[in-house]
């Protein structure tokens, strides 16, 4: 009984922490190695390597114009590369044409601006892309939809138009349609710095609850209390380049660089 006991410990330990564990057995969900990207003079991002492990969920810190949405952008080629490799479940990014849409399709991407259909209800801004790139059925579209509108709590919105909804209530609608393309990945591009202070706890919940769930997340963000709860790790940036990558609780209490040291100070003081 005792041995069982034992073993039942130890499967909830090694189910408490999974998350946190490498997946040796399977590529990392994003690759990017010596990645390059300037805008016209402007060196932007510089020798880029950065790997997001199955389940990670890492968050992009760093000042104005450090390139952090720049590399958040790349990872789906909004903004393509001068150079390097970047790496979605294995499979190098396409240029262009019907390969890029698909990798496209898995990996949801969420920006500061809503970019919801101002003419089409909630519920048809969520089942438009399935039905359309995955060939969904009009029924089980919906159906799924009205699942996910539930996960992020504006069910009761779903026949409402965007402009009838608070600034919240449309970023948590945005989560919900790229959900519905089950992606493999999320990106968050600054996802509540357009908001009222009072509507920024409720994306953070929602994007916590898929933290919690195993969803592989990049995050840029300034929000200092969600990189604590939910990151895996945090990446630091400055002047286009990584300048750290660490724990949360590594990051936050011992950072290495002066750089990021001044950044926290400034941060956290205020």
């Amino acid at each position: 009984m005792l041995q069982v006991l034992d073993c039942a410990v130890r499967f909830a330990l090694a189910s408490r922490h999974a998350r946190k564990l490498p997946m040796t057995d399977s590529p990392p969900m994003i690759r990017m190695k010596d990645v390059d990207k300037h805008f016209g003079p402007l060196h932007v991002l510089r020798a880029i390597d950065l790997k997001v492990d199955r389940g990670q969920v890492v968050v992009v810190l760093g000042p104005s114009g450090s390139g952090k949405s720049t590399l958040c952008r790349t990872i789906n080629r909004l903004e393509p590369i001068d150079s390097g490799v970047i790496e979605v479940d294995g499979q190098a990014l396409p240029d262009e044409g019907k390969a890029l849409a698909g990798l496209r399709a898995d990996v949801g991407m969420v920006f500061q601006s809503f970019n919801l259909f101002a003419h089409k209800t909630i519920l048809d801004n969520v089942t438009l892309a399935p039905c359309k790139v995955r060939r969904s059925k009009k029924g089980e579209a919906e159906k799924q939809a009205m699942e996910l509108l539930d996960r992020v709590g504006i069910a009761n919105q779903s026949d409402k138009y965007p402009a009838q909804l608070s600034g919240g209530q449309q970023q948590r609608a945005a989560i919900a349609r790229a959900l519905a393309m089950r992606p493999k990945i999320m990106l968050f591009d600054e996802p509540t710095s357009a908001l009222d202070p009072e509507m920024v706890n409720e994306v953070l919940d929602v994007m916590t609850t898929l933290a919690r769930d195993g969803m592989t997340m990049l995050v840029v963000t300034h929000e200092m209390g969600f990189a604590r709860k939910a990151a895996n790790r945090v990446v630091f940036m400055d002047a286009g380049e990584i300048v750290e990558d660490a724990p949360p609780d590594e990051f936050f209490t011992a950072p290495r660089s002066d750089r990021a040291k001044d950044f926290l100070g400034k941060i956290l003081t205020h």
